[in-house]
Parts: C-alpha cells; structure tokens; sequence
C-alpha cells in the first residue's frame, strides 16, 4: 500500500499542491516571500555545510516559530551533552527563518525545500543527518520516506493528535498509516495522543507519551525574562495589571469595551496590550478604536508617560517579560481562529484568559479543568471573568498557583527526549 500512497502522492498530490502555492504567491506576500526564500537556498546550503566539522548531525526541522521554540530545549540539552556536534535547522514559514536567522545553538539555518521526491534527496545529500527530529505536526512525506531508505532514525518531538482530527477519515488515514510507520519514535505529549496515533496501525513500539518541551522551554524563557525589567517600576506601582498577549481585532473587539467599562469602577487598573502584529495599521486602528477615553500610550514613549490606563506595545520580543508584571492575563487569538502560548503568563502563576477558540491547546484545556483558565465567550463574560479576578484576591491568587502547578509537574519532558536520542549518537 505504500507503493501505492508514493506514487499518488508524487503524481497527483505535489503538482497541484505546487501549482496552488504559485497561484497563491501572486496575492499573498508572505507565500511569496516563502517562494522567493527557496530560490536560491540550495546554493547558501551548500556554502553552509561545507563548513561544517563533524560528521554527528541533528537535523530539526519546525513549520514557523512557535514550533521551533518547542526545539530550543532538546538542541540546548544536546549541546550540553554532545560536544562534537552538528545541528541543522529548517523552516517551512519565512517567518520562522526570518526570526530564527540569528539563533546560536545551531550550525545551519535554512528553509524546508519544497517537498519533491528530487528536492527531498538533493536536500539530504547536502546535510547527511545522523538523525532528523520533526517538531510537532510538521511531517513532509518525501523527506520522511527518503529518510527511511537512508535508514535515518527520525523522531517526531512533542507530537499530539486530536479525536476529530481530519486525519482520521478513511483514505487520508490510509495515507498517514503508510507515513507514520516510517518513523523511529512518535513521542507524544500525553498517553491520549498514544492512543489516537494507534488508530492508525502504528506499532507499541514507535509509541510513548513522555511529555512537552515547551514547559521545560517556558520555564527557563521566565527566568530569563526576570531578569529583564522592562517596565518602570512607578508606572505599575498600586496597580492592578491586565497584561494582553498577543491580540488580534477579534480579541480587541471583546477586550477594549470590556476595559472601558471596569475603568469606571476600578480607575487603579492597568491594562499592557501587546498585539500579535504591531504594524503601524494594527496599532492605528487600535488608537483608533480606543478614541480619546479611555486615553492610550505606545510603549516606546513611556518616558513621557502620565497616567494613561492603556500601554499599547508597538516592540516585538518582550511579551514574556511583560507577563511578569500581571495580575492577570489574557492569551488573544482565541476569538480569531486557536489560542496562542498559554504557558507564558501560566509560569508566572497568573490566571490565564481566553476566548472560546482554545481547542488547538491541550495546556489551555488543561488550565480551564485544573481552574488556572478562564473562558470568556462574549463581553459581558469577559467583564464579569475580570471583575472578579481583580477584585478578589483569594479568588486570584488561587487560580493562579494553579496556572504554576500545571507547569512545574510536567518539566522534564526535555530530559526523556535526549535519553531517546542518545543511543543513535553515542559513537
């Protein structure tokens, strides 16, 4: 059967895919951007490996950023352990490149090439990986069968599988059984994701739940952040602290009204929005809703601050340290389409607060169940959800020391992972 699924797949499947992309390029600039980051990749790949000095080589490969960060612990650990040592990053977002470009535990950073069986062989003869780790869902089915013929061991790191997910319909789980078996080890998050890839006739043995890197990743990221004391201390002194992750207009929509509305109670709040995009459009159009009341202040201006309620962020990488200086937060794109990072403000031991597009988050169910999460559907939820967190202190400080619990029992998970992996790197 996996003849078969090859050869649809390189028939049918990529001609269409790659014509489709194409299409999209005219009119998307960031596919675009992707198309164009592909073009001349092979050659600034080539330049890259040959100044490499091991023959011990991790690839990992993420979709974008929020999947490499899941990375960063397992590559840290292994720099640790391994000394001669050679890591190889790849992207399929030009996001994630381009805000990765710079990370320095790795030797090579590229783009992903497009996922022919030709690009797929020309990309593994350039890198020759002793292993390869694929980070949560993104699993190119030319790279993984042409590393299977190279006998390659290849993991995928923090995988996770829904009940409802599309992958399970008739043929397309056809497909992903003749794909999955191809792989060393499957490590899940949890014993539930072991459950659902054995739908697909994947043997015990490919199969364990050992836990997600991205608390272990978390947890080191906020010890960090502490260190870093972004805000001035007299501007949230006896202030209660709403700080705002990552919003979207969907979440604003809900949010602003809300604020405007417990300002009038509780004058004291402050509120830290932090968009997920801060273009100069984003942030016009947040001043622009807000109007003159209640009165706003972008952050790079702070100097001349004088009493405003709302702080809008217009600087990328400081969230994390912002989440430090919260009462209470609130995840945004969960009005939009999924939840951003929930264990940010979590680790913080916070109450987190979402909207109801949270299902592609196991640790934003989580939080809800343990009573570290709240879910709010609409303003009027959302305003009774803040009131009672900012004005009750036991209610606060209860919810948030479940939002801490919840990360501290499941560090570690990076430490199983590398024991995984050690016995395909040992000389």
């Amino acid at each position: 059967m996996q003849t078969f699924w090859i050869w649809f797949y390189n028939a049918l499947v990529i001609p269409v895919f790659w014509t489709l992309v194409h299409i999209a390029g005219w009119f998307n600039p960031k596919v675009r951007r992707a198309i164009r980051g592909r073009q001349t990749m092979f050659d600034k790949l080539a330049a890259d490996v040959g100044r490499l000095t091991s023959t011990r080589r991790i690839w990992f490969h993420s979709s974008s950023m929020g999947e490499f960060e899941q990375a960063k612990p397992i590559i840290a650990a292994l720099r640790a352990r391994f000394r001669d040592l050679n890591i190889i990053v790849s992207f399929f977002s030009p996001s994630g490149y381009d805000h990765s470009k710079n990370y320095k535990l790795a030797d090579v950073i590229t783009y992903i090439p497009f996922d022919s069986r030709t690009q797929a062989r020309r990309f593994l003869d350039l890198i020759r990986p002793t292993a390869a780790v694929m980070v949560r869902y993104d699993v190119w089915p030319n790279h993984i069968w042409e590393l299977r013929r190279r006998n390659v061991p290849t993991f995928i790191a923090n995988a996770t599988m829904r009940d409802n997910s599309s992958r399970f319909l008739p043929i397309v789980r056809s497909f992903h059984r003749a794909l999955y078996n191809n792989l060393t080890a499957i490590l899940t998050v949890s014993e539930k994701d072991v459950r659902n890839f054995r739908r697909f006739g994947i043997s015990n043995g490919r199969l364990e739940a050992i836990g997600e890197t991205r608390y272990d990743q978390v947890w080191q990221r906020s010890e960090d952040a502490r260190q870093k004391h972004v805000m001035p201390p007299q501007i949230i002194r006896k202030r209660k602290v709403i700080v705002v992750g990552s919003s979207w207009p969907d979440d604003e929509e809900v949010l602003l009204p809300t604020f405007r509305k417990i300002l009038k109670y509780d004058p004291r709040v402050l509120m830290i929005l932090v968009p997920h995009e801060p273009t100069v459009e984003a942030l016009d159009a947040i001043e622009m809703s807000l109007g003159q009341r209640p009165k706003s202040i972008r952050f790079s201006v702070l100097n001349d601050y004088n009493s405003e309620p709302i702080i809008v962020v217009d600087s990328v990488g400081i969230l994390m340290s912002l989440y430090q200086y919260a009462d209470v937060s609130y995840v945004g794109g969960s009005f939009r389409q999924g939840i951003h990072n929930v264990l940010e403000p979590a680790v913080y031991g916070i109450p987190v607060v979402y909207g109801p597009k949270h299902e592609n988050s196991q640790e934003a169910q989580e939080l809800v169940r343990r009573g570290g999460g709240f879910v709010v559907r609409d303003q009027q939820e959302c305003y009774r959800t803040l009131r009672t967190l900012l004005g009750d202190d036991a209610v606060r400080s209860n919810a948030g020391a479940a939002s801490l619990a919840l990360v501290k029992e499941n560090i570690g998970a990076t430490e199983r992972f590398v024991k995984k992996m050690e016995g395909v790197l040992k000389p």
